[in-house]
């Protein structure tokens, strides 16, 4: 799993594992899904990231339990 933001883009990208990806849709305004052969989601793209959470570019909490 890899999570990247793209500061000058305003976006979060995670993508959960490396399969081919062979579409995408946008699910609601800024959130698209990329999905592999088998129809599976291995990315998950959220735009207008500053937009959703003015301090979501500065910091990140990663909480596993």
């Amino acid at each position: 799993m890899k999570l990247v933001v793209h500061k000058q883009d305003d976006a979060l990208y995670l993508r959960l594992d490396e399969t081919a990806i062979v579409e995408s849709e946008e699910v609601s305004d800024g959130i698209i899904l990329d999905y592999n052969a088998n129809g599976k989601v291995v990315g998950i793209e959220v735009s207008y990231l500053s937009q959703r959470s003015p301090d979501s570019l500065q910091r990140i909490l990663l909480e596993t339990t």
